[in-house]
């Protein structure tokens, strides 16, 4: 099984560290294909963000589609791209924001997210109303640090997450905790330790949801409006998305 993790920014350190979080989770025998756009913003950070970063997204699907992928994840908590990369390909494709909200579902009746800067905690709640899961979020908390902080081995940034973290288990009346950035996917077991909740991050969860559709046979519907793009030409820098 070869599953492509797409990092939508172009920060390669963080391309690596989501890759190795995926590894680490994956079963025997899954193959884990992490990547970059080679162009757009260097981390995500607002709506202009992100839909710069969606047109990376569907240039790796791409390029997936030709190297015989049976799954993606989009390893941005905002899940840039989501619906126009399932539209590319039969296979499943799974947002890490998508994947973090269905599986705290099923351990918790109660959840919050911790992210990173407050305007993208508001980007969150939009998600959470979209996936129907705002009913089961007590609050979307931030750290306030940037995405690239993140990359910083100093831990401060590490400390900020586990401070908001520890201020949603005695505020929130909850049970567990979804990290809401795809740059958290090496520090939840150190979370889960100084917390003392269980602690969802989106990149592993997609890992073993894809690997669960793929052995279901489970893939992308092409009826009604995930069915692939109508052919047309596009162009300027947009041509070679212009259908063969």
């Amino acid at each position: 099984m070869k599953i492509r993790v797409i990092n939508p920014n172009t920060t390669a350190s963080m391309t690596e560290k989501i890759g190795e979080a995926a590894k680490l989770i994956a079963a025997p025998g899954t193959q884990i294909i992490a990547c970059n756009p080679a162009s757009g913003p260097v981390s995500i950070e607002s709506h202009f963000d992100e839909a710069v970063s969606a047109v990376g997204v569907i240039e790796q699907v791409m390029a997936g589609e030709r190297d015989a992928t049976d799954a993606y994840i989009i390893a941005c908590f905002g899940d840039p791209g989501l619906l126009a990369a399932r539209e590319l390909t039969r296979a499943p494709v799974i947002g890490i924001a998508e994947a973090a909200f269905h599986l705290a579902t099923m351990i918790s009746t109660r959840f919050s997210v911790v992210t990173t800067l407050g305007r993208t905690g508001i980007i969150a709640e939009h998600l959470l109303q979209s996936y129907g899961f705002a009913h089961h979020c007590r609050r979307v908390r931030a750290a306030e640090i940037p995405v690239l902080d993140l990359e910083d081995d100093g831990g401060r940034a590490l400390e900020l997450i586990i401070d908001e973290c520890l201020r949603a288990k005695k505020e929130d009346n909850i049970g567990s905790i979804v990290l809401g950035c795809g740059g958290m996917a090496d520090l939840t077991e150190q979370i889960s330790d100084a917390v003392g909740l269980p602690v969802v991050e989106g990149v592993t969860a997609a890992v073993k949801l894809a690997e669960t559709l793929v052995s279901l046979r489970l893939g992308t519907s092409k009826f009604g409006d995930l069915d692939f793009p109508r052919p047309k030409a596009f162009t300027g820098q947009f041509s070679d998305f212009s259908s063969k």
